[in-house]
């Protein structure tokens, strides 16, 4: 398994089978300091900031996706595809620009 990727700095083991994916790397910074424990960061490549730590004493990962759909096809086709990651749950907000769309 080549490692680390182009847009991933992380070694292989450094994600968890699941991965909550917000679009702000803030955002996965404040996830991982508000509801991890013993949380550490395992990437930091091009400012999106990826951490790995426990829920409930349960193995979990957060990194930000950055933003649009390129940029989160990059990110989770390496993490499935290099890390092994089993899941990846997306969390935050989207958007519309179309205003049939709530």
């Amino acid at each position: 398994m080549h490692c680390p990727t182009p847009h991933n700095s992380a070694m292989p083991g450094d994600f968890a089978d699941t991965v909550l994916m917000p679009g702000d790397p803030l955002r996965s910074r404040w996830i991982a300091s508000e509801f991890l424990t013993d949380a550490k960061l395992v990437n930091d490549v091009r400012g999106v900031a990826g951490y790995t730590g426990k829920y409930k004493g349960v193995p979990i990962s957060v990194m930000a996706s950055g933003m649009g759909i390129p940029s989160i096809m990059i990110y989770s086709h390496e993490l499935f595809n290099f890390y092994g990651v089993s899941n990846i749950i997306r969390v935050g907000t989207a958007g519309s620009i179309n205003p049939a769309v709530s």
